[in-house]
Parts: C-alpha cells; sequence; structure tokens
C-alpha cells in the first residue's frame, strides 16, 4: 500500500482520496478546502488532514488537485524529494512546468479524473508515465495512455461535453416538468433514461454511439424528430468549432 496525498481537496480529490483509503492506502488530504477536509477526516476512511508541507513530507504519490491560476504559487515553497511521484489533474499546467516547480521530481503525469472514480468505470487519460495511475486506478477504472500531452489536452476538452450534456437534460427535464407539474418525477425519469442507455452499451468500441442513436432515431419516430430539429438549429455542427476554442484555450494559458 502506498501513502498518498492531496493538494487541493475539493470535488475531484474527494472522490478519489475516498477511493484510495477504502483500498487501504494511507491518504492525507491538506486542508483546501476546509469544508471537504473536515468530511473526509469524519468520514471513518482513516483519511488525514495536515498542513501542505506535510503533505508532501508524508507521501510517496502526490496529488496536484489546485487550481490552474494557484497551484505555482501554492508549491513554490514546498520541499518535494527526487522520490516523490506526482499526478496532476490540472488542465492546461504542462509536466515541463511541473517538475520545474517541483523539483527533484521526475516522474510526473496527467490525468483527468471525474467524481465516480470512486465506483469505478471512469475513463482515465494519462500523460506521462501511467504506472501510477494504474497501480491506483486501473483495477475498477479503464485507464488510456496517451501519446503526448497535446493529445491529452484534448480529451481535457472533449471532457466538457459532460457538462454540456447534463445542461441539455436539464432543459428536458424542466420543459417535462412544466408540463407535468411533478419536477422530481421529470428529472428522475430523464436521467434514469438515459443513464439506461449509456449503460446498455459496451462502451469499447468506436461508432456505438452513433449506432445507438440511429437504432432510436428511425424514419418516422419521435427521436428522428429531435435528432432531425436539433441538427436544423445546428446543435450539432458548432461542437467541434466549441471544442477547438476550448482546447486552444488550454495552449495559451501555458
Amino acid at each position: 500500500m502506498s501513502r498518498v496525498g492531496f493538494l487541493g481537496t475539493g470535488h475531484i480529490a474527494a472522490p478519489m482520496a475516498r477511493a484510495l483509503a477504502r483500498a487501504g492506502h494511507q491518504v492525507t488530504v491538506s486542508r483546501r478546502s476546509e469544508a471537504v477536509s473536515s468530511d473526509l477526516a469524519a468520514s471513518g476512511l482513516g483519511i488525514s488532514v495536515a498542513d501542505n508541507a506535510d503533505v508532501v513530507a508524508d507521501s510517496e504519490i502526490v496529488f496536484l488537485c489546485l487550481r490552474p491560476a494557484v497551484w505555482a504559487d501554492v508549491v513554490r515553497d514546498l520541499t518535494f524529494r527526487a522520490d516523490h511521484r506526482i499526478v496532476s489533474v490540472m488542465a492546461g499546467v504542462g509536466i515541463s512546468d511541473i517538475a520545474a516547480a517541483c523539483a527533484p521530481v521526475s516522474d510526473i503525469s496527467v490525468t483527468i479524473p471525474y467524481g465516480f472514480i470512486e465506483n469505478g468505470g471512469c475513463p482515465l487519460p494519462v500523460a506521462g508515465d501511467p504506472a501510477v495511475v494504474q497501480a491506483l486506478f486501473g483495477a475498477d477504472n479503464p485507464v488510456l495512455p496517451q501519446a503526448d500531452e497535446a493529445a491529452l489536452n484534448q480529451h481535457f476538452a472533449a471532457s466538457t461535453m459532460v457538462a454540456a450534456a447534463l445542461g441539455l437534460l436539464e432543459q428536458g427535464a424542466d420543459w417535462l416538468a412544466s408540463k407535468t407539474g411533478a419536477p422530481e418525477a421529470a428529472e428522475i425519469y430523464v436521467s434514469n433514461l438515459v443513464t439506461g442507455v449509456l449503460n446498455g452499451l459496451s462502451r469499447d468500441r468506436a461508432g456505438e454511439l452513433h449506432d445507438e442513436k440511429m437504432a432510436l432515431a428511425t424514419p418516422n419516430t419521435l427521436n428522428l424528430q429531435m435528432v432531425e430539429g436539433l441538427a436544423s438549429h445546428g446543435a450539432f455542427d458548432g461542437v467541434p468549432e466549441i471544442l477547438n476554442c476550448i482546447s486552444d484555450s488550454m495552449d495559451d494559458e501555458r
């Protein structure tokens, strides 16, 4: 088992910390943010809370879960060892920048976790050596090594589709609630409907999303009306341009 520390304790770090603690690893989290770190300490999983310097000193593996705008200021005065292994989840922060700020560490990787990682099935693209991510999370989550950081950044951009898809579902649930007067039932229906369809996919090959879409949107169906309606408003055509802008914005930050 490993000694794992988290610098930055928020929406992404908390489920990773819980998952690792349940797996028997020794987990220490920083006090950022205080409310989340306190909840983790009280979870009964043996998670410790410490100042940033002690998180680093007590850990073999350090996760950087800080906001890209502040991460450099946080790590500037911390003392890292050559045998530390660092995993970053910070979009737009390059491995070379982390290496310079956290010298003499050389084992650095970057990945993109989502909160459901603690339940398994979270795809984890990795730039850099994927060995640490594989060892910690690979038993329950698919680890996808990337050729370089540019490829990982495209995954960061694509990951934003989650919020966009949730926004679309939210609109649909709100519309249904306005017609039925039952907002709870409307959201339960829409969210479970889409979750059920996705859970029915093998999710291990290209083209499956298209095939399932077309299996639903057959001629003269209500599903086809929705697909064609969104297409007529440019909802699909605009996605690549938006993703390109998001990807370019990460290059601009570096």
